[in-house]
């Protein structure tokens, strides 16, 4: 059987390594490519807003790796869900996943508090957008609880990995009330296990969450194919 090209698209260097590790323990099979923009976290920063300029660049993007043969795409940067929508239209017959798309779905299959570490502060009002919209869609009533971690993302930039993540660890007690945590960013997947060490519950990455939906959403149509 030919294994699928999961082609992911990248708006930070730093989320590389967390995905591609996902990949490499729950779906190894996978033939996986990488695509880097790292202008646009830094565009999006000085437009203050996701502009047509940047939509289109998302698009144009997801247009080429669909040309490169991708039988699915998976965007790492959380700060762009509007955007990847328009992808998804533009792409309809494969699958096409914001990062925290997964990770959302299985945070509401817990329960109705939900808490999320953020690190990136202008991710944070699109991805509770994107979180709300998904629970009205459902017809829940969860509500989300975010925490910006000050100064964790400026200290994974610099290298510092055990600062971020202890940075991280020190505020996830705050969440302990809630039903399940969600580590907001890919660059977050890094701090899970101190902040498995601090809570006794569920701890989502997004990482994780949308390797192994795509790997049950590209088996599952494969299957039907077959059939």
């Amino acid at each position: 059987m030919v294994e699928s090209r999961i082609a992911l698209i990248h708006a930070t260097p730093i989320a590389i390594e967390p995905v591609t590790k996902a990949f490499s323990k729950h779906w190894s099979e996978a033939t996986v490519t990488s695509l880097l923009d790292d202008s646009l976290s830094l565009d999006l920063e000085r437009a203050g807003k996701l502009d047509e300029s940047i939509i289109q660049r998302f698009v144009d993007l997801g247009d080429y790796v669909v040309r490169s043969g991708a039988d699915a795409i998976l965007f790492t940067c959380s700060a762009f869900g509007p955007a990847i929508d328009c992808v998804k239209q533009a792409h309809q017959s494969r699958p096409v996943l914001k990062p925290n798309e997964a990770m959302f779905e299985e945070a509401l299959e817990k329960g109705d508090k939900i808490g999320m570490l953020a690190t990136f502060q202008p991710s944070i009002a699109p991805m509770e957008e994107e979180f709300y919209e998904m629970a009205e869609s459902t017809g829940r009533k969860a509500r989300i609880e975010t925490i910006w971690v000050k100064g964790a993302m400026d200290a994974l930039l610099a290298g510092n990995i055990d600062r971020h993540n202890d940075l991280i660890a020190d505020v996830c007690d705050k969440l302990d009330h809630c039903d399940t945590v969600m580590l907001a960013h890919f660059s977050t997947a890094k701090a899970k296990q101190g902040v498995m060490q601090r809570l006794n519950k569920g701890i989502l990455t997004s990482p994780e969450s949308a390797v192994n939906k795509l790997k049950s959403t590209i088996h599952a149509s494969s299957n039907q194919n077959t059939e």
